[in-house]
């Protein structure tokens, strides 16, 4: 497995992102999910039988996630006092450690080896990782947008680096709902943004839905 990490890039982004993230209208876990709505793509397990070279499998997110890691519980564990992070707020002195314990696991988030090489099309949101947004080389692809305890960031394996292919480049905005089409290939990627888990090297980016 290979890891790269980013050269310093955009704390603009950033903070759109934890301005955007944490506001009053990202705080529903609801408001916060993946465009795609309803689940309807293909799991790990169905994917486990590859497809014919030229199949383009649409992906499900879950399908990033290994079946036995079970975030939830994770997420019982953060609070060395026993107080459920329902009860507390973001500028509660207790969130700032707890938020820095969460990245440390969503960093090391376990990826799904059997995806490796596959043809795949994923739905999601833009995140680009420099300031020009006129010419785009690389973002990352989220499933939902997060920066607080209560909708914190994804973890490693809802992550994914996408590279668009030497002199094209995606024209868009910050949180740009696409539908990405490329080989997914099991590689982390650590910057600034967020540390992703894969790699999509696209060859076909569209609007969403």
């Amino acid at each position: 497995m290979r890891t790269t990490k980013a050269p310093l890039s955009a704390a603009l982004v950033l903070a759109l992102l934890l301005l955007s993230a944490c506001g009053p209208t990202s705080d529903n876990p609801s408001e916060a999910s993946d465009p795609a709505g309803s689940r309807t793509g293909l799991t790990a397990e169905e994917l486990a039988v590859d497809p014919p070279s030229d199949e383009i499998a649409e992906l499900d997110w879950d399908a990033l996630i290994p079946e036995d890691w079970r975030p939830e519980k994770l997420l019982e564990g953060l609070s060395t006092d026993g107080t459920s992070l329902d009860d507390i707020s973001d500028d509660d002195p207790r969130a700032a450690p707890i938020m820095q314990k969460l990245m440390a696991l969503w960093q090391q988030a376990p990826v799904v080896d059997a995806l490796e090489g596959t043809r795949v099309k994923l739905p999601g949101f833009v995140v680009p990782l420099q300031f020009d947004l006129s010419d785009v080389s690389e973002f990352l692809l989220v499933p939902y947008y997060g920066a607080c305890i209560h909708v914190p960031p994804p973890p490693a394996n809802q992550t994914v680096h996408v590279v668009l292919p030497k002199g094209d480049a995606y024209n868009g905005g910050v949180f740009d709902t696409v539908w990405v089409t490329g080989i997914l290939k099991i590689e982390r990627f650590s910057s600034e943004m967020a540390d992703a888990g894969y790699r999509l090297e696209a060859f076909e980016i569209a609007p969403y839905p």
